[in-house]
C-alpha cells in the first residue's frame, strides 16, 4: 500500500532585513525548527527503514544555553546571537579604527583647549585680584619736585590711599594737581601692591615782569607761578611790550629755554619790542648778548658758548649771535 504524500510546508512570512547586520542572511532561515504537531501523519520509511530523503525535516539549530558561548560548528548555521554578537564586533572595531586615526587631531584640540582655559582663568584672577583690597593704595609718592614742596603735593592726594590701584580716580588727582601751578605735566604710576608714584615736570620759571602788585614770576608759556613784592634774585627781569600774551613774550621764553645752564645763570634781563629783536644782558659784566628772533636759537646757543669760552665776558661788552655763522664781538 502506498503511503499518503506529505503536507507542504507552510509560506514563510518575508521580513525586513536588519540593516545594522551587513550578512547576507535571513533571520527565518536562523529560526530552529519545531516538532511537528502531533497530528501530522508520521514520516513514511522505505523498505530498508530509513527516512525518504524528500520527507527529511530541517535540521535543528542547537542553541548554547544563557550565559555560555561555544564555538559553532563549521557547517552548523549561525543563530540571531552569533549574528549580533558579530555586528557590536565590528561596530567596535570601527571605533576603534576611527579613534586610532584621530588620535593626534584629538589631542591637538585638547592641548588647544587647556591652554585657551588657562590663559582665560589667568586674566580673570588678574583683574579680581586687581579691582580688590589686596592692592589698595597705602602710599602716595610725589617724584620730581624741586621748587614744590612734595609733602603738601602727597597730601593733597591722600583721598587716593584706601583704593585700588585700578581704580584710582585720574579727574581726582588733576583737580589736585591744578592747585599747584608748578606742576606742568605729571604722570600716575602704579607699583603694586600699594604705592601710586606721581611723577611731576614742574614749569621752568623764565623771569619776573613786574606790575602793580610787585613781581610776577612766570614760565615761558606765561603761567603766573608766584607774586612777591621784591624782585626775585634769582631769576631775571622781563621787559617786553603787550605782557605776556605778546608774540615778543613767547619769542624771549623760546629763547631763555634754549640757553646752556651755565649761560642761563648768568643772564639778569630780558628784553624784547618786536620778536626779532630779543636782547640778554649778563649781570656779573653788564654785557649784552643780541639774539635777533627765536630761530636757530639752538645753534645760536651752542655758538654763545663757545665764544664766551674763547672771549670771556669780562673782556666783552658786547655778543651779537642774530647770524650765528658770523658772530661778532666787540
Amino acid at each position: 500500500m502506498r503511503r499518503p504524500t506529505p503536507l507542504p510546508p507552510p509560506e514563510r512570512e518575508s521580513r525586513p532585513r536588519d540593516p545594522d547586520v551587513d550578512l547576507d542572511l535571513d533571520v527565518r532561515d536562523l529560526t530552529p525548527p519545531t516538532t511537528a504537531p502531533s497530528h501530522a501523519p508520521a514520516p513514511a520509511t522505505d523498505e530498508s527503514g530509513a527516512i525518504a530523503a524528500e520527507d527529511e525535516l530541517a535540521e535543528i539549530v542547537l542553541f548554547a544555553p544563557p550565559g555560555e558561548e561555544r564555538e559553532p560548528a563549521a557547517d552548523a548555521p549561525l543563530g540571531v546571537r552569533d549574528v549580533w554578537t558579530a555586528a557590536r564586533a565590528r561596530r567596535r572595531a570601527l571605533r576603534a579604527e576611527v579613534r586610532r586615526f584621530t588620535a593626534r587631531q584629538r589631542h591637538r584640540r585638547m592641548a588647544w583647549i587647556v591652554s585657551v582655559s588657562a590663559v582665560l582663568l589667568l586674566v580673570v584672577l588678574s583683574i579680581g585680584a586687581a579691582y580688590s583690597p589686596l592692592f589698595a593704595v597705602e602710599r602716595v609718592k610725589v617724584v620730581g619736585a624741586a621748587q614744590l614742596d612734595a609733602g603738601a603735593v602727597e597730601r593733597a592726594l591722600a583721598n587716593q590711599i584706601g583704593r585700588p590701584l585700578a581704580l584710582v580716580d585720574s579727574g581726582e588727582v588733576k583737580a589736585a594737581l591744578v592747585a599747584f601751578p608748578l606742576v606742568e605735566t605729571y604722570t600716575l604710576e602704579a607699583r603694586p601692591p600699594h604705592e601710586l608714584v606721581v611723577r611731576i615736570v614742574e614749569r621752568l620759571p623764565i623771569g619776573s615782569i613786574k606790575s602793580a602788585a610787585g613781581y610776577t614770576l612766570v614760565d615761558a608759556a606765561g603761567v603766573a607761578l608766584s607774586t612777591t613784592a621784591d624782585r626775585p634774585k634769582d631769576y631775571p627781569t622781563i621787559s617786553v611790550p603787550g605782557g605776556v600774551t605778546s608774540a615778543a613774550f613767547e619769542a624771549v621764553g623760546t629763547v631763555f629755554r634754549s640757553l646752556p645752564d651755565d649761560v642761563r645763570s648768568q643772564v639778569t634781563a630780558l628784553k624784547a619790542t618786536t620778536p626779532n629783536d630779543v636782547t640778554l644782558t649778563l649781570g656779573a659784566t653788564d654785557t649784552d648778548v643780541v639774539w635777533g628772533n627765536a630761530s636757530e636759537s639752538a645753534l645760536k646757543a651752542v655758538t654763545l658758548e663757545r665764544i664766551m669760552i674763547e672771549r670771556p665776558p669780562s673782556e666783552v661788552s658786547l655778543y651779537d649771535v642774530s647770524s650765528p655763522r658770523a658772530v661778532v664781538v666787540r
